[in-house]
């Protein structure tokens, strides 16, 4: 076993995650929430559903999936303004908040929601590095919950959600990858990367950076290749909080899908002349 100290400044690993906890059940009337923490990053996520669809889906047989992200005043080391205050979102803000939706409309079969609305709210609570992709990893399982209610209430007759969905971010911090990266981390990486893509492997999307450097082909596989490491590791941490949800959406949308019994013949039900 190597002696080495870690040079990062938990001590963990270079290919570890940071400590994962995922709440769900965390918000009284949302239809799904979720509070996901990565070491000292926090995002509570919930999903609401409404029954309309914004007016470029009308009439087109298909539900909508949209996001909202914001970081609370002191999340982060010192206070930011709220940027309802300002009158519209930031820039970043509004990038995070498509990269949430996209990323959660290539998991879910909106044909299976019709004139359906499924919002994600996506609040940092505090931000210590990686908001975005813990976002994304959060409003999954928020998603999930949403849609096993729909389920469980006979609102919806087929499962929805196609794929399962995480993110992770990755980077060079002094020449080397490491998995999952905090702020202090993340202020000096050469190379920054957040990738989101499926439990089964494929990917979703890459929001790669060179910060202070470009980077080689094998140097963004090798960061791809850790991302999917930590993506396996948040998938089962989705899966262990999700099982109940699953089995019972499953078992109720199963009761919808039996044949009815075949019509008896007309002599049999009137007997004998």
């Amino acid at each position: 076993m190597s002696t080495t100290p870690s040079p990062r400044p938990d001590g963990r690993a270079l290919d570890a995650l940071r400590p994962v906890r995922i709440e769900t059940g965390v918000l009284k009337f949302a239809e799904g929430s979720a509070l996901i923490s990565l070491g000292d990053t926090r995002v509570l996520v919930a999903a609401s559903v409404e029954n309309r669809v914004p007016p470029f889906k009308k009439e087109s047989g298909e539900g909508w999936l949209t996001a909202e992200y914001a970081m609370l005043p002191r999340a982060t080391h010192t206070r930011n303004q709220r940027e309802v205050s300002q009158g519209k979102p930031s820039g970043r803000t509004a990038e995070i908040q498509r990269l949430i939706g996209r990323s959660l409309r290539a998991a879910i079969d909106l044909t299976a929601l019709p004139e359906r609305t499924l919002t994600l709210d996506c609040d940092v609570l505090q931000a210590d590095g990686g908001t975005r992709t813990a976002a994304v990893t959060g409003a999954y399982v928020a998603a999930v919950l949403a849609l096993g209610r729909l389920a469980m209430t006979r609102d919806i007759t087929t499962w929805p959600i196609r794929d399962q969905i995480a993110a992770v971010s990755v980077g060079i911090v002094g020449g080397t990858p490491r998995l999952d990266l905090e702020y202090v981390e993340d202020q000096v990486a050469e190379v920054d990367m957040n990738v989101v893509a499926t439990a089964g492997g494929s990917l979703v999307e890459i929001q790669g950076t060179g910060e202070k450097r470009s980077f080689r082909r094998e140097e963004m596989d090798a960061l791809v290749d850790l991302a999917f490491k930590g993506i396996a590791e948040l998938a089962a941490a989705q899966n262990a909080v999700l099982a109940t949800t699953l089995e019972e959406a499953q078992q109720a949308l199963s009761k919808d899908r039996r044949k009815p019994a075949a019509p008896k013949p007309e002599k049999d039900l009137w007997g004998r002349p």
